[in-house]
């Protein structure tokens, strides 16, 4: 009797990569503009609406990035073992009923249960599955895909902020809502089945440098990695301060709310700008000088955004701190792989996302607070501007001897 020969394993080709890398960047833009870019644009009008305190909506906002963070952790370890297609369709679902409990709330109590619900969406659908998911697909090519598609997720609040302003000002910040949530369901969830259908390969090979990092777990504990998480959750959590507040702190400057949220989308083309040379940048420049950079420069346009008065200042330094917060997202997608490989990917980043998520979520409320004790947001953007240089310093202790360079 002949023996039955194993089935060939199915090829990625550069074809199913490009479509991919396509997918990922179309959903991204959609996922992160209404999931995470409405909600600065769309705060004033619900405060408006409901007369709810500004900090009880942040503070649910917050509430939803907290849920994310804690939920990224076991979605990376099934990304290590299973691919991307299944949990990110899961989220794309999940994203419908979370935005109409949001959009229908009558009291904050549901408003806070429809922003935890979005927050499991989130986990699911924004950058880290993504990132672990091209990371493992693209191999060698990694920074290339990543850079396209952060240079396509920069685009997010270009689109999404200037477009939510336009349906608010035709419609309540409900319907607003429903409309969003109808085009995220038609964008992400067939983009996430039938867009990731891609086989998923098995673990890579670790590179000769990594070969010795078997067990991902004394990594998560050594000191590097806990500098490096505390670093870029200090500057993750002043960088993304600055996204929710930007349009409070313009319209208290005196720029009315259309020309704020523009602001706030051209903040997303400095984005776009910057992530365009990183992969240069990143050739030239040791992984030491890069992030320490990287961090200072969130340090500087934070506070040109708590110093500067006039519109004419105000814009150049919204888009420079986009700038600015556009490499720091690549910064933070290649962080794992430049210091520890790719082999344990999506578990490291997974622990590595959560508390800078957790920072993250902090962030609104922590923000909102702040400049209600202290009369304004300028003072706010100048605290923010301090917690970005310490985490600029402490970075310099996060490169592990085996990554020294």
């Amino acid at each position: 009797m002949e023996a039955v020969s194993a089935p060939p394993q199915p090829v990625v080709t550069p074809a199913g990569l490009r479509r991919v890398l396509v997918v990922l960047c179309v959903t991204e833009i959609t996922s992160w503009g209404i999931l995470f870019y409405a909600f600065p644009v769309l705060l004033g009008h619900i405060t408006t609406d409901t007369g709810w305190p500004a900090t009880t909506l942040t503070a649910a906002f917050s509430a939803g990035q907290l849920v994310a963070a804690l939920t990224g952790i076991p979605i990376g370890r099934w990304i290590d073992r299973h691919g991307p297609r299944g949990v990110m369709s899961a989220g794309s679902i999940l994203a419908i009923p979370a935005l109409t409990v949001v959009a229908t709330a009558a009291h904050p109590v549901w408003f806070f249960a429809g922003w935890l619900l979005t927050g499991t969406a989130m986990a699911a659908m924004l950058y880290p599955p993504a990132f672990a998911a091209l990371t493992r697909w693209h191999g060698p090519d990694r920074v290339r895909a990543l850079t396209v598609l952060t240079l396509a997720g920069g685009m997010a609040s270009t689109v999404f902020a200037p477009l939510t302003a336009t349906i608010s000002a035709h419609m309540d910040w409900r319907a607003t809502y429903l409309v969003l949530m109808a085009i995220l369901a038609v964008v992400t969830v067939p983009g996430h089945w039938f867009g990731l259908r891609l086989p998923w390969p098995p673990r890579p090979v670790a590179e000769p440098e990594h070969a010795h990092l078997t067990d991902p777990g004394p990594i998560a504990r050594s000191r590097c990695f806990l500098t490096l998480a505390l670093a870029l959750s200090a500057a993750g959590f002043a960088s993304f301060a600055v996204v929710v507040t930007l349009v409070p702190l313009l319209t208290e400057r005196g720029l009315d709310n259309g020309l704020a949220a523009v602001a706030l989308g051209l903040g997303g083309a400095g984005q776009v700008a910057s992530r365009i040379g990183y992969s240069a940048f990143a050739a030239r420049t040791s992984i030491r000088t890069r992030t320490v950079v990287i961090l200072l420069a969130i340090a500087a346009t934070t506070a040109l955004l708590g110093v500067f008065t006039t519109a004419w200042t105000l814009i150049p330094a919204a888009i420079a701190a986009g700038m600015s917060r556009g490499v720091f997202t690549l910064l933070q997608a290649t962080a794992v792989s430049d210091r520890w490989g790719t082999g344990h990917y999506g578990h490291l980043t997974g622990l590595l996302a959560a508390p800078l998520m957790i920072t993250m979520a902090a962030a609104p409320f922590a923000a909102a607070a702040l400049a209600s004790v202290l009369g304004g947001y300028a003072t706010t953007f100048l605290l923010l501007s301090a917690l970005a240089a310490v985490a600029a310093v402490l970075s310099t202790a996060s490169i592990p001897k085996t990554g020294q360079k």
